[in-house]
């Protein structure tokens, strides 16, 4: 049996290996020239690779001049490595799996229903958010995950919202929408849009009791898209606010007819929700 094959598998290198080799066989502590001339590890090699066997903790020394030097057991080693396995056997697994399903993420859109189910994936969602969140939600949705848009706020996470309805959140930047009654009779009901960090999304209908539903995914062919729309509502926010008078004048108030023109029914109701 080559044991120090073995012990190179176990993370050591061949001085280390001679070394810990030479005093796990000595009945008695050694200096480091004793080491160096039981193992055969040079000289000039020795104190560096002593030293590199303390801090691993597979050799311990006691103080004195010269210092005297001791290997662990052979059982306290091998627990050692075990134990150091195991972890990181551990890590790796739950590493690679994620990483293994945020690989399949990115290629599926996920269904969800309920109102229950969608308001627990956008507190995932918003727990995960690093840079930015980009969220059109209405004031009766928002209370549910305002906790979590705090915890965000508080990791210097970037909150910008669309709000249908008048709510307060001093930790984000917040644009009312002018028509929020008008729309929630158009659509005949509330939404929910968001975006995290511009990679993944989250949007659906949230008034519908157990029957609502939403889609939740990282495929970039929707992340891009539906950001986007958050974004252009943002851009509209913006140019109604510092050219209203102009718009209107043109589009009626709160640019009605604007929304007339590009409805498909003649109710001018959005018939997506039945």
């Amino acid at each position: 049996m080559d044991i120090l094959k073995i012990l190179k598998r176990l993370d050591f290198t061949e001085y280390e290996a001679k070394a810990y080799l030479a005093l796990l066989s000595s009945e008695q502590p050694l200096t480091g020239y004793a080491v160096a001339k039981n193992s055969g590890v040079p000289r000039s090699k020795i104190y560096e690779t002593i030293e590199s066997l303390l801090t691993r903790g597979d050799v311990i020394a006691s103080p004195g001049d010269p210092p005297l030097y001791q290997a662990i057991s052979a059982k306290e080693l091998i627990s050692s490595r075990k134990a150091e396995a195991e972890d990181n056997f551990s890590k790796a697994e739950k590493y690679l799996a994620e990483l293994e399903n945020e690989s399949h993420d990115r290629d599926n859109i996920w269904n969800i229903t309920g109102c229950d189910a969608i308001c627990q994936k956008v507190t995932e969602c918003l727990r995960s958010a690093e840079k930015r969140i980009l969220l059109e939600i209405w004031a009766e949705d928002f209370y549910a995950v305002e906790d979590e848009l705090k915890d965000a706020a508080k990791r210097g996470v970037q909150i910008i919202i669309v709000s249908y309805g008048e709510l307060k959140a001093d930790y984000a930047v917040v644009y009312q929408h002018d028509m929020s009654d008008t729309i929630t009779e158009e659509y005949g009901g509330r939404w929910i849009v968001l975006s995290i960090d511009g990679s993944q999304v989250l949007a659906g209908a949230v008034s519908l009791n157990e029957k609502s539903r939403a889609a939740w995914t990282m495929h970039s062919g929707l992340v891009m898209p539906i950001t986007e729309v958050i974004v252009h509502d943002l851009y509209i926010a913006e140019i109604v606010k510092k050219h209203r008078d102009i718009l209107e004048a043109d589009f009626g108030k709160d640019l009605i007819e604007l929304r007339h023109k590009f409805s498909v029914y003649p109710d001018n109701k959005k018939h997506y929700i039945e």
